[in-house]
């Protein structure tokens, strides 16, 4: 009698091993290869210098709102003082290597472990505050920050800031947006992994323990405060390393765009490309920076207009109603963000041409 052989038809998982996978079937893994290629070997051959331009800050943001998912989307910590934190990576780097020659890996490395500490100690905090008071206490470093950055001239150089030689790695200089561009994203690809490995580690886990339920996670022995205090050290050097990076990028460094509203936009990102998602940081930064530029195109646009100059003096004040009208659209309609849209669309493709 001949046996009858079963075949599977899903993915089941026997060990946890599996569970924790990045990519659970070699499609996935074949799918983020071409990516890849597509990344690193078109877009920056067929793209623009002005476009290149965009990409690069869209992958310097990026960086910066993977490390603000994991304190907030993955911890549950809100921080009003990214923005802030993204300037002290800046003014390390650029006063690194100004004044004491440090090379452009080095002050990278050194302004993301400077911001780390600093991230350590607004996030002392966290020990007795939480919600509404801890984002108060975020809010109010980002003012003291920013205060330092305009009155400690001496170092920060005040209102004037400080202006950078450009970068070179290995002697080859890196001023122009095609040689930029690899090091942003090979950033972004290698920060990404560490974030996604991080996540698959017991350290990730006590994060979502402690932002689900953080007196159970404290009765199962998890020592939350540490670990809380560990989530604004990674969360700050992911934002000193992307403030690095964008120092260099521009090659000067003021302290006009370390406000609230940086950080505003950061909390943007993470909140319409997807709380507790990686891949919703990058949707996130996508969004934000190309509804910036879109402003400022229609911007100027209507500025070289003399019959519509007068509506361009009215989109700048809007920037901030459509940000604010943005995340209350995306809150109400798709609370899960972008990253929630990507999901539907990818398990559209798996099931066509069948639907539910």
């Amino acid at each position: 009698m001949k046996k009858l052989r079963l075949h599977p038809c899903g993915n089941y998982k026997e060990r946890y091993d599996e569970e924790l996978t990045i990519f659970e079937t070699d499609f996935g893994r074949v799918s983020m290869l071409i990516g890849l290629v597509i990344l690193f070997v078109v877009i920056p051959w067929i793209s623009s210098s002005y476009l290149l331009y965009v990409i690069n800050h869209i992958g310097i943001f990026a960086i910066a709102a993977v490390g603000l998912n994991l304190l907030i989307g993955f911890t549950g910590q809100i921080s009003l003082g990214h923005g802030a934190f993204f300037g002290v990576g800046g003014y390390t780097a650029a006063i690194l290597s100004t004044k004491l020659g440090f090379p452009f890996p080095l002050s990278l490395l050194s302004a993301g472990i400077m911001t780390a500490a600093v991230g350590l100690v607004f996030g002392l905090p966290s020990a007795r505050l939480k919600h509404l008071y801890l984002t108060i206490a975020t809010l109010a470093g980002q003012f003291i920050i920013q205060f330092i950055f305009v009155q400690w001239e001496s170092l920060t150089g005040g209102l004037q800031g400080i202006i950078l030689s450009r970068a070179s790695l290995f002697g080859l200089s890196l001023k122009s947006d095609f040689a930029f561009f690899y090091i942003v994203f090979i950033s972004l690809v290698v920060m990404l992994w560490i974030a996604k490995n991080l996540l698959r580690t017991r350290y990730g886990r006590a994060f979502v323990a402690i932002r689900d339920n953080d007196r159970a996670a404290e009765g199962m022995g998890i020592p939350i405060f540490h670990y809380k205090l560990l989530a604004f050290a990674i969360s700050s050097f992911y934002a000193g390393f992307a403030g690095a990076l964008w120092t260099h990028y521009l090659a000067s460094i003021t302290p006009d765009p370390f406000t609230l509203f940086l950080s505003v936009e950061f909390i943007a990102m993470i909140i319409i490309g997807g709380l507790g998602s990686l891949t919703g940081s990058v949707f996130g930064a996508i969004f934000i920076t190309s509804l910036n530029e879109i402003l400022s195109l229609a911007s100027e646009y209507f500025m070289n207009l003399p019959a519509l100059a007068g509506v361009a003096l009215t989109i700048a004040p809007l920037r901030e109603f459509i940000f604010g009208l943005a995340i209350v659209l995306f809150i109400i309609f798709e609370p899960r963000g972008l990253a929630e849209v990507w999901r539907i669309i990818r398990a559209s493709f798996r099931l066509w041409p069948f639907s539910y």
